[in-house]
């Protein structure tokens, strides 16, 4: 037979439903996958999908090449599996499940077929687990990616749910940030900032560090940036939340400020930006 894999693949074909039931029972006899009928169905077509997928491929001339084109449509299906995996919550020993537990099956397969022949059992069985291993393979490094993908996307949404700004009264803003100031968030922070100055036409922004545990001069730069980028789109900026450990610490890393108004709480940034928009305290029961 020209095609090392066609072997391989008739006795796959030949076997189809059968591998199909067997196959299905090991998966679900694993007891951490997590059962329902919705799911059982699905796993049902993605199995069966596999199959006629992976048939399909050994019969092909290039079917002994996982880097070939005619894997494309296996690797596509096994990147929506291992991303629905990641989302459902299943870990990656269970998601690799889907590709391993076929193993043995095709193994008791081969030998059943072609019982008393060595020389053609041991080449095949060395096909089944080497395209096996690289398929389980593939299916968690892309359950990886997409894990690491989905905890980078959560990562940002807390950075940004961590930076809100809030507008105190007409033309006053305030941004109270809460834990460690890094160049990342410090883009967020800008971004929010910026973006809050040009919707509400805002003239003060008050920058509130009362939750930032620690300000070195990586944190004071950041902060100069923020302030300077607010400068730039017509917005005075007060920063409040100066504790005394920080003000020694400002003091002691010799970190010039650059004129920015500094007050110790929110309270009193605010009653300095109702005083430079002209306001008094009783302008907010009016």
């Amino acid at each position: 037979m020209s095609n090392p894999h066609a072997a391989l693949a008739a006795i796959i074909e030949h076997h189809q439903a059968t591998i199909l039931n067997s196959w299905l029972q090991q998966q679900l006899a694993v007891t951490s996958l997590r059962r329902d009928p919705t799911r059982d169905s699905i796993l049902r077509d993605q199995s069966a999908q596999f199959l006629g997928l992976f048939i399909q491929a050994l019969k092909s001339p290039h079917g002994g090449n996982f880097a070939d084109s005619v894997w494309d449509e296996i690797r596509e299906l096994l990147k929506a599996v291992s991303r629905s995996r990641v989302q459902q919550g299943f870990t990656p020993s269970e998601t690799a499940t889907f590709v391993f537990s076929l193993k043995e099956l095709l193994f008791t397969l081969v030998l059943s077929n072609l019982d008393g022949d060595s020389d053609q059992r041991i080449p095949l069985l060395m096909q089944v687990s080497s395209l096996l291993d690289q398929l389980g393979l593939y299916t968690t490094e892309v359950y990886q990616q997409s894990r690491e993908q989905i905890i980078g996307n959560q990562q940002q949404e807390l950075l940004e749910l961590s930076t809100p700004v809030v507008s105190l009264y007409d033309g006053i803003l305030a941004l109270p940030l809460i834990g460690t100031l890094d160049s990342e968030r410090t883009q967020i922070v800008m971004e929010n900032l910026l973006q809050g100055i040009v919707n509400t036409e805002a003239s003060i922004a008050i920058i509130d560090i009362t939750g930032v545990p620690t300000v070195d001069t990586l944190v004071a730069q950041h902060l100069l940036k923020t302030v300077a980028a607010a400068r730039l789109m017509g917005a005075e900026c007060i920063i409040s939340g100066i504790r005394p450990q920080i003000a020694q610490t400002i003091v002691h890393l010799g970190v010039d400020l650059g004129g920015v108004a500094t007050k110790a709480t929110l309270a009193d940034a605010f009653k300095l930006a109702l005083k430079r928009r002209n306001l008094g305290i009783y302008a907010l029961t009016k």
